[in-house]
């Protein structure tokens, strides 16, 4: 009977501890990361007797969760993936309705713009035309600037993000290792402490939501967590950090920093996955290049016009005066050079010398003891760094390709160890400004026209001269001073310079002209368009003039080349500005003998832009509706197992309740049996 009651309290005893669990299971079942747990049970030794051995009831073994490490792992890098596409995708939605609508974009405003230069050139002399064109042209610079600044918000944006989220890594690290330190004193008696074991999973699986990790389990039960390229965030008990600070390079452009004891380590190119590396890929991949194309788009738009306009003359006569404002005035020059923490007192500026041939790319300026040395930061690459004249860098790649800007050192130069951050055309887009007011000073008109002489007899005509090209004369890379070059042309042109028809039917030209073909070589051929290009040097550039001559000249007849100076009518400038709309001046590759190979327009740069984003953006959306399945399929998976079913539950509460009565029972009936073994002796 002693041995009848030992067995119905054993399995009492188990039948509670049953029930104890599945109400513990039942209570969890809302609780995030819990992993449903049982008790597994054993026979006690049994006791030998004569007639063999009998069995001394149940004792329970051990108390375990429904656990899979490898559904775990699964469900973690789920969560670091998905966390991972969905911070870059509600960036970069943002960022295509931004650029491609209707509205708030930049093509609706070139077009404006450029409608109404079509506008004003049919008719040239017409005021209110000439000032809806410096309407749009002010629309134009504040739409650069609104999305500009847009960007600029969402590069704000980014950067409290990443702090609050790095705030909630070293959050989670911390409980990870306080778990892990509980958990390795609770294992000691070499059981596991399941609902520790549960919380710091959870912990880790939050973690992964906001940056990817690596675990490692240690023989103590502990996990050592990793990230970015192996550094430690969590071993043991002793639990490193992160930090985010202003960019070294880039002070708008936070990074993170992995803090050890005493040492700091940036890792921020090294961070993959979860809200965190989504965050920084964006930013890499797509903010930051979005901002140099939109910067290179409209110091391109200002370039083009403002030098066009320079080649034409306003109402008055006068050269034409810049519609949009200088972007190498002193103060844009130095933004575009960001000099690292620790450097000497150096400050070089950095100035833009051919818009059509910049990228949009950044650079790393770095100095030792054998000079400069500038690497594109997109692939790496070492570029060519020549200085000419002293104290003035020109940059070119590898293929001798001219990067489209000039770094000036300045005074005090800088020295072994100085590390300086290129951004050619980052704030481009936030520095156009539309600076002219005063409509009558659009140069529409040509500087030159060409006339016959009163006295021709023959049928020969020509063309009014287009102006080509003006260079400087001693470096045509320098960019050329508008008013000083009209002013020179005007002076060489005086009162006119004759073309005229010898008898032999060949043309003399001014002195110093020459042309393509030689017209003084007999190179005319009558009754036939000719193209000729008269090319000149006076003041210290060089022109290019091109006419086309036709008929039947006789000898005797000749052609007056004029300053344009009362060409109020003239719409010749203007129609080469409407012109702009189309020709190539964005992202322009030469061949050797300067023609033009690739390039786009204005309308079809910002368009590349648009299809990129979009491109990514439609990319990012079905990534997204990727790794959400993935996920929930993860999430899935991990429940089938681990999660707490309520019927279930309900079920084993009925069933170990039936073993708790059975085995209460049991004891009923020893305690029977014993009361009638004392009144047999009674």
């Amino acid at each position: 009977m002693a041995d009848l009651l030992s067995i119905g309290l054993s399995g009492l005893s188990a039948s509670k501890t049953q029930l104890s669990i599945t109400g513990h299971n039942i209570t969890n079942v809302n609780t995030p990361g819990y992993s449903r747990q049982d008790a597994s049970q054993a026979t006690r030794s049994p006791q030998f007797s004569g007639a063999g051995y009998i069995g001394s009831g149940t004792s329970l073994v051990d108390v375990r969760r429904s656990y899979s490490e490898f559904l775990t792992s699964q469900l973690r890098s789920s969560t670091s993936l998905n966390s991972d596409v969905e911070a870059y995708k509600s960036q970069i939605d943002q960022l295509d309705s931004l650029l491609a609508g209707t509205t708030t974009g930049i093509t609706p405003s070139l077009q404006k713009f450029f409608s109404a230069l079509q506008t004003a050139a049919e008719d040239p002399a017409n005021i209110p035309a000439r000032q809806l064109v410096l309407a749009e042209a002010e629309g134009l610079a504040r739409r650069f600037n609104t999305v500009y600044d847009r960007l600029s918000e969402q590069n704000n944006f980014t950067n409290k993000q990443m702090s609050a989220v790095t705030d909630q890594v070293n959050r989670l690290a911390g409980s990870i290792g306080s778990l892990n330190e509980a958990i390795a004193i609770a294992a000691a008696n070499g059981k596991q402490p399941n609902d520790l074991l549960d919380a710091r999973d959870e912990a880790v699986r939050q973690l992964s939501g906001y940056i990817g990790v690596t675990v490692v389990p240690q023989d103590d039960s502990s996990f050592n967590v990793f990230i970015g390229s192996g550094q430690p965030l969590v071993v043991g008990s002793t639990v490193a950090k992160l930090e985010v600070v202003p960019g070294q390079g880039d002070p708008n452009r936070h990074e993170v920093q992995f803090i050890s004891g005493g040492s700091r380590q940036g890792i921020t190119s090294q961070i993959t996955g979860g809200e965190l590396g989504g965050l920084i890929r964006y930013r890499e991949e797509v903010l930051d290049s979005t901002m140099n194309s939109l910067g290179r788009l409209s110091l391109a738009v200002s370039d083009q016009v403002n030098t066009q306009l320079g080649q034409g003359l306003d109402l008055k006569g006068q050269v034409g005066s810049a519609l949009f404002g200088n972007y190498n005035e002193p103060a844009l020059a130095k933004l575009r050079v960001n000099a690292f923490a620790g450097n000497s007192n150096a400050q070089p500026v950095l100035n833009i010398t051919d818009t059509s041939v910049l990228t949009t790319r950044d650079y790393l300026m770095e100095y030792d003891a054998s000079g400069p040395k500038v690497r594109r930061l997109s692939d790496n690459q070492l570029m060519t760094v020549t200085e000419n004249p002293a104290g003035t860098l020109s940059i070119a790649d590898k293929n001798g390709v001219d990067q489209g800007f000039q770094v000036v050192l300045g005074s005090p130069a800088p020295v072994a160890g100085d590390k300086f951050s290129l951004q050619p055309t980052r704030r481009g887009a936030a520095d156009i400004t539309a600076v002219l007011d005063q409509a009558d000073q659009l140069a529409f008109a040509a500087p030159v026209r060409a006339e016959a002489g009163l006295q021709n007899s023959g049928t020969g005509k020509i063309t009014q001269p287009d102006l080509v090209s003006v260079l400087d004369a001693s470096n045509p890379e320098l960019a050329v001073d508008a008013k000083q070059a009209m002013e020179a042309l005007q002076t060489y042109l005086g009162n006119g310079r004759l073309l005229e028809f010898g008898a032999a039917g060949n043309f003399s030209l001014p002195a110093g002209v020459t042309s393509v073909p030689d017209l003084a070589a007999g190179g005319f051929k009558s009754g036939q368009t000719n193209s000729v290009k008269l090319a000149f040097e006076t003041g210290g550039y060089k022109y290019e003039l091109s006419v086309q001559l036709s008929g039947t000249p006789n000898a005797g007849d000749d052609f007056t080349l004029d300053f344009n100076q009362s060409g109020v009518s003239d719409n010749r400038n203007a129609l080469k500005l409407v012109d702009l709309q189309s020709k190539q001046t964005v992202g322009v590759s030469l061949d050797t003998d300067g023609k033009v190979i690739s390039g786009v327009s204005f309308t079809d740069g910002y368009g590349e832009l648009v299809e990129r984003v979009g491109t990514l953006t439609a990319q990012a959306r079905m990534d997204s509706e990727a790794t959400g399945s993935i996920l929930k399929q993860a999430t899935d998976n991990r429940d089938s197992l681990s999660a707490v079913n309520l019927d279930e539950e309900a079920a084993n509460l009925i069933k170990f309740e039936q073993y708790y009565n059975a085995s209460a029972q049991i004891i009923q009936v020893a305690r029977s049996l014993f009361d009638t073994l004392i009144s047999s002796f009674r």
